[in-house]
């Protein structure tokens, strides 16, 4: 089998003979029930190709479709101009960067079309262009917008930058309903919706199915494509890692799948992810091996909240619909962005249950957040979370806090804001790192975090308070029963109370019992 890894263009999948799943039918439903369209995926998950799909179909190309489930639906197959603007593929650091995508794309158009350029400014070409294109072909235009939002992503932080271009795009996109009867089709595709900064105001007639039921799988691979397109592959890659194809298809599921883009929908999988893993046999992390975007560690750097709430209950439907233009709630940019997925939905309140969609995203996640609250436990230094494991794992409790001290007198502090909140959601970090290594269970009370680490001959019990003494931590692990569970447990039990300094930002003192 070719698996089409990182090709991006319908046509050329189709004639290298490379495995496409196949999507046409609902291409077919969006074009023949509805005009204008915005969806949004976590990236690598097939938008590029949908968009290069729908270019093909709306130009009329019959033989590229063949065997396809829209053969036969398609009756008449109409050759429509098509404008395809794509957005991807490059850093937006300035203004001149945006006009030079947009000039770029204008001038191919105008060299097609025989137009004249009467004005600099984009916008008024581009209705120039659709004019053109009417008149020439004597059809509406197909109008094919990917990646939208890659400017306002990359800018975030830069608010007079993203500003500019917003304003630039709001007018460029505002275009197509002021030009609706000579326009057959616009579809828009971006990694979120950028609700607060009002890109669509002047595009109110778009249909959002980002969180539509029927469209939920027009992207990535669910469970049923899976076995009807996979079924040998799967099979091959068992035999590769010793396994039966069930124990297969359930590490893979582990691995790839969970993402939820609406409630009770078909599991979807990360296609770039499942065939990169089918194509080497081989059960890694690939998805964020291609970089964490910008605009998510900015919004991760900045916000203000609990790590621990990052999978959370009680998010209302309009929470998960738009981004703030301030990037102020990293929910709804994680949940856009792929790091987070519907896991259950409460029709009494309409509020949803959030998770990480898999092991990959979580793992990998984590990974990207120990570069933002532990830059210091590279795998290589005296504070790599191996080394704390070791020390858990040989029993050295003594050896394990200096490690800890240690660790927090070396920070460099790239988070500002609330040390008790920092100090939290590092430990919170260290713990899910560590959890690769021991059993970590972190249980939370009143904004106070005791952890509990678990080895073959050892168990830990850290009670960690901000400002208060050692003992009082340790007297709470006493006065809470905590140790309880453990009484009749061979392991020999350590019990450590833990001091965080707000002022310092440091461990102010620790005590073991």
């Amino acid at each position: 089998m070719l698996y089409p890894i990182g090709i991006q263009n319908f046509e050329n999948i189709r004639q290298g003979g490379f495995l496409y799943v196949d999507k046409t039918d609902l291409i077919y439903r969006l074009a023949t029930t509805g005009k204008y369209y915005f969806l949004s995926r976590p990236r690598r998950f097939g938008k590029s190709l949908l968009v290069s799909t729908m270019e093909a179909y709306f130009q009329g190309k019959k033989e590229r479709f063949k065997g396809l489930a829209i053969e036969k639906l398609e009756k008449d197959w109409t050759d429509y101009p098509v404008l395809h603007l794509d957005l991807s593929g490059k850093e937006y650091n300035n203004m001149e960067d945006l006009d030079a995508r947009l000039d770029k794309h204008l001038n191919h158009w105008e060299a097609t079309f025989d137009v004249c350029k009467r004005y600099p400014m984009a916008d008024a070409r581009f209705s120039d262009v659709i004019d053109a294109a009417y008149e020439k072909t004597g059809k509406p235009a197909a109008i094919l917008i990917d990646e939208y939002d890659k400017p306002l992503l990359d800018s975030a932080g830069n608010e007079p930058l993203r500003e500019a271009f917003r304003s630039r795009l709001q007018g460029f996109y505002s275009v197509m309903k002021s030009q609706d009867g000579k326009i057959r089709f616009g579809f828009l595709t971006g990694v979120t919706k950028l609700g607060k900064l009002s890109i669509f105001s002047g595009l109110n007639n778009l249909n959002d199915i980002s969180m539509d039921w029927e469209f939920s799988s027009l992207c990535g691979i669910s469970e049923s494509e899976l076995h009807a397109y996979f079924d040998q592959e799967v099979i091959a890659m068992a035999q590769a890692n010793r396994l039966t194809k069930e124990e297969c298809y359930a590490k893979l599921k582990d691995y790839y799948d969970g993402y939820h883009f609406c409630e009770e929908s078909e599991d979807i999988y990360n296609p770039f992810s499942l065939l990169s893993a089918l194509r080497k046999k081989r059960f890694s992390d690939y998805w964020y091996e291609t970089g964490t975007p910008t605009f998510v560690v900015k919004a991760l750097r900045n916000g203000k909240f609990n790590l621990e709430d990052l999978t959370l209950e009680g998010v209302p439907a309009s929470a998960l619909g738009g981004v703030n233009a301030d990037d102020s709630d990293p929910v709804p940019v994680l949940y856009q962005s792929g790091y987070l997925t519907i896991q259950s939905y409460d029709d009494q309140t309409q509020e949803y249950t959030l998770k990480y969609p898999n092991k990959e995203v979580e793992r990998g996640f984590m990974e990207g957040l120990a570069n933002i609250y532990v830059p210091s436990a590279r795998y290589n230094s005296p504070f790599a979370v191996k080394k704390f494991a070791e020390d858990f794992k040989k029993g050295d409790a003594e050896g394990l806090m200096k490690r800890f001290e240690a660790f927090f007198a070396d920070a460099d502090y790239e988070i500002v804001g609330d040390a008790e909140l920092y100090f939290q959601n590092t430990m919170y970090v260290m713990c899910k790192l560590m959890g690769q290594y021991t059993q970590v269970e972190r249980h939370t009370s009143n904004g106070r975090m005791d952890i509990v680490v678990q080895t073959d001959k050892y168990v830990y019990i850290m009670e960690l308070k901000m400002d208060a003494s050692a003992d009082e931590a340790l007297k709470q692990i006493e006065d809470k029963g905590y140790a309880k569970p453990f009484a009749a447990d061979p392991r020999k039990l350590f019990k450590i109370g833990v001091d965080f300094s707000s002022q310092t930002r440091r461990i102010a003192e620790w005590k073991m019992a």
